[in-house]
């Protein structure tokens, strides 16, 4: 499965098929002379052009006569116990398996999302990183920033969709061959709401290390 699915797309498609989302499209395709655009920085890019696309097509469908028809009405009632879905997103492939009763309640859910299916190439490109900007003997504030840089550049979703509370953090930890800790070198560890809800309810903590 390719990293991310916005910049494979676009390496691959003739066009995206709305006026601005096709001019965007050939500045992108110009970006490596004609030639797949591999560095992970465009991905942002991708997804970008992708958003246009989607606002374009959406609006070209609102005001299709099909849509507009009032006699367009759909009868929601449960027709089978399990249903399987598999859809793109901005940053990557989401499977989504549900589990229902004969009443239509919910009864399970599991969700492979692109954090999961992403996490080998994030691991490989935090070594790149590590390897190319980390001085085991100086480490600066600044290359936690390449390494989160990372992070960012697989899953944006990250940083909007949660609330941080306290200072930003990141832990690099030095090891030798035999995987002996020699150094360590951290900022503030770093809590991140996941879920926030009522009393009842609550809130949900993660501790979020890179």
């Amino acid at each position: 499965m390719y990293r991310v699915g916005a910049l494979a797309r676009l390496n691959v498609a003739k066009k995206c098929g709305t006026a601005l989302a096709d001019k965007e499209f050939e500045r992108f395709k110009n970006l490596n002379n004609g030639k797949p655009v591999l560095h992970s920085f465009y991905y942002h890019y991708a997804r970008l052009i992708e958003i246009i696309y989607a606002i374009e097509r959406i609006e070209e469908l609102l005001n299709e006569e099909e849509t507009l028809n009032p006699q367009i009405r759909a009868h929601a009632q449960i027709n089978r116990n399990q249903g399987v879905g598999c859809s793109e997103a901005p940053r990557g492939t989401l499977f989504h398996d549900y589990q229902a009763d004969n009443n239509g309640i919910i009864t399970g859910v599991n969700l492979i999302i692109a954090t999961g299916n992403n996490n080998l190439a994030m691991n490989k490109g935090l070594k790149q990183v590590a390897q190319a900007f980390i001085d085991g003997k100086n480490i600066k504030d600044g290359d936690l920033n390449r390494v989160e840089a990372v992070i960012r550049c697989f899953d944006p979703c990250l940083s909007c969709s949660t609330h941080a509370l306290g200072i930003v953090s990141s832990i690099i930890e030095i090891r030798d061959e035999k995987k002996e800790l020699i150094k360590e070198f951290k900022r503030v560890k770093l809590q991140i709401i996941v879920g926030l809800g009522n009393e009842l309810r609550g809130k949900i903590v993660l501790e979020l290390m890179f």
